[in-house]
């Protein structure tokens, strides 16, 4: 199933926070809340949204930083993804 966002909208997915050291030590219970990095799977097409024109930041592949207590969660296909609006989107990482 594909999932198409619309108007200001991205579709992320949530990076897998890295649980050992690079060293190799495990790192227990360090990162109980979820990471707040993902990557961006689908964009949404911009456009004039509340009478302002909106212009699509981020692209396919981009690695993000978005708000904590931002988007909405949805399981897709057993995949877990947050649907977020471009707003929400801090940063990208490079």
């Amino acid at each position: 199933m594909k999932l198409v966002p619309l108007g200001d909208r991205v579709v992320l997915k949530q990076l897998v926070a890295e649980e050992t050291t690079k060293s190799g030590i495990v790192l227990p219970g360090q990162n109980k809340e979820k990471p707040q990095q993902a990557e961006v799977i689908a964009v949404g097409p911009g456009g004039v949204i509340d009478g302002k024109e909106v212009k699509m930041e981020v692209k396919v592949g981009d690695k993000v930083i978005y708000s904590k207590y931002s988007g909405t969660d949805v399981k897709l296909d057993d995949e877990e993804i947050i649907i977020v609006k471009q707003s929400d989107i801090l940063a990208v990482i490079e």
